[in-house]
């Protein structure tokens, strides 16, 4: 590993070797015992003279049916894997700890691809069948009972299957478990998890998590939440992270390859893990310019601002940093071309870090997902707009405060910039379809839309919504309604109308149809012919409008 001088981050051999299996036995003696108890057979009584049934094989969502699982709820994830990047080969242990929330013959697991070799259920094999390339049937020798506890473990192996994120009509990207010429990038929204661990697959059901993953010697292992320890035996090295806090599953990384791992902490105390992979720092920007600084000058120059960017952050959302680690993941691989808001280890490409400014820009955007996406996240998936619409705000709130452009100088720029018959304007962001999840529609009307928010209460009663929103939600989920509803009791306005307007409805609004204030009505003024300056935020949005979904902002 290399590391840099003073990141105390020194192998740990035999003192982190007691730490982590002390570790790792009490948490699975204690949750052993919790579940030993007895029940009926499945298909016969429980012992509350109720029958079992099978747990749901999804959780409701309109848009992935036979996303998650019902029947039970995910209290840990124990990930123990190895990978070998030569073959690309993953072998897998996985022992998920939850709790019955019905009385369960059967229930289901979301896992794609891979072989499965066994499934036991507290401590006895089960039984169990694969369906739709999708669903992984557990049938526990007996029944569980509503509110038992019990632990699964999954022995699996074979080669990861590597996704394709949707933007648009015949138009996707390579995403989920990526591999790369030293190890696998592992990023998706919202198919990641299902292809590398067997999992309850969807927001609603959060969990924590601990990767012990091992490697080939020389390579490192980035995962999200705190290093516990990491030991080289031979040739391979094992890395142990743990993430406490509870995470949607999509957010969960285990990044492999050759990094310099740098870990510090901010000026406020969070510990920090950057991860930058060493080749950027000979690949410049512009390869024609001798002067022409690297990728990884600039991503490590903006990965630096972490601090004062999270600091900043939780000043206009009004609620601390939602975990206890930070920090991001840059790698050398051409063809991830997006960056997701791993909780806690934001994985981004490199091509966000061609200046200090758009490489500050995507820093503020993922970190804001820490807060919305991550603490709260949404309840299904077509209220993404909830996650990106804010996340882009937030980048308009950094561009005031770096003095590049307020953010209704942005909103007249884009307002100004995008005709009416733009494809963009006809995505319906408050309900998008599969097709148009992930669409530019989705980020920058999502962030208009605040913008419209804020001039029709005003400052005080919008930033007491945000506030309110990122307080109350915190560690939970959220619906498009819930956040109208709060928004209306905090103005105490009727906002009905500006909401289906900006959500709900094809077509670019008219200004003055949502009670458009007069800061906001000096969008038309500018188009009639005055000049304005376009903030550099503006302008990198206005490209990828121009040129599509690339680079595309998660």
């Amino acid at each position: 590993m290399r590391a840099r001088k003073g990141d105390g981050m020194g192998v740990r051999r035999a003192r982190a070797a007691i730490v982590v299996a002390a570790f790792m036995a009490c948490t699975l003696l204690t949750t052993t015992l919790a579940a030993a108890g007895t029940a009926g057979r499945p298909g016969g009584h429980t012992g509350s003279n109720r029958r079992c049934h099978a747990g749901a094989s999804g959780v409701g969502d309109d848009y992935y049916p036979v996303y998650g699982n019902g029947g039970y709820d995910v209290a840990h994830y124990l990930l123990k894997v190895s990978y070998e990047p030569a073959t690309n080969r993953l072998v897998g242990v996985a022992t998920i700890f939850a709790r019955a929330t019905e009385n369960l013959c059967s229930f289901n697991l979301d896992f794609q691809g891979m072989t499965v070799r066994s499934v036991v259920v507290d401590g006895k094999r089960a039984a169990w069948s694969r369906s739709q390339d999708h669903e992984l049937t557990v049938t526990p020798g007996h029944a569980l009972k509503k509110g038992r506890r019990f632990t699964t473990v999954v022995r699996y192996d074979g080669v990861p299957r590597t996704q394709q994120i949707i933007l648009g009509p015949d138009f996707s990207i390579e995403a989920g478990f990526m591999h790369t010429d030293d190890g696998a990038v592992i990023a998706g929204e919202p198919e990641v998890a299902a292809n590398w661990f067997p999992v309850n697959d969807h927001p609603i059901d959060k969990a924590s998590y601990t990767f012990v993953v091992t490697v080939p010697a020389g390579l490192e292992v980035v995962g999200n939440g705190r290093l516990v320890a990491h030991t080289t035996h031979g040739r391979s090295t094992t890395w142990i992270w743990n993430a406490p806090e509870p995470m949607a599953s999509y957010l969960a990384t285990a990044t492999m390859g050759q990094f310099d791992l740098h870990t510090y902490r901010t000026a406020s105390g969070l510990r920090m893990y950057d991860a930058i992979d060493p080749d950027l720092f000979k690949e410049q920007v512009d390869p024609d310019d001798p002067a022409s600084p690297t990728f990884g000058e600039i991503a490590e120059g903006s990965l630096a601002r972490q601090g004062e960017i999270l600091d900043f952050l939780s000043q206009q959302f009004g609620a601390p940093y939602p975990f206890s680690t930070g920090g991001g993941i840059v790698d050398d691989y051409d063809n991830l071309l997006f960056a997701l808001e791993n909780q806690t280890r934001t994985v981004y490409s490199k091509f966000f870090f061609t200046d200090s400014i758009s490489g500050d820009s995507v820093v503020v955007h993922e970190n804001a997902h820490q807060w919305f996406g991550d603490s709260v996240a949404l309840a299904k998936w077509k209220h993404v707009w909830l996650n990106e619409g804010f996340a882009t705000y937030a980048e308009w709130l950094w561009s005031q405060h770096e003095d590049l452009g307020t953010t209704q100088e942005i909103f007249d720029a884009l307002y100004n910039g995008i005709p009416a018959d733009d494809p963009l304007w006809q995505v319906v962001i408050g309900d998008p379809t599969v097709t148009f999840l992930f669409d530019n529609a989705v980020y920058l009307r999502g962030a208009m839309t605040l913008q419209v928010l804020r001039n029709q209460v005003g400052d005080r009663d919008f930033f007491r919504i945000l506030r309110a929103w990122a307080r109350t939600k915190a560690g939970g989920n959220g619906t498009t309604d819930q956040f109208i509803a709060l928004a209306e009791r905090i103005s105490g306005q009727q906002l009905d109308d500006l909401f289906r307007t900006w959500l709900f409805t094809a077509g670019k609004p008219a200004l003055d149809a949502v009670g458009a204030t007069q800061a906001t009505a000096r969008v038309a003024a500018t188009a009639s012919g005055g000049a304005a300056r376009i903030p550099p935020a503006a302008a990198m949005l206005l490209e990828r409008v121009s040129k599509g979904a690339l680079p595309l902002r998660r």
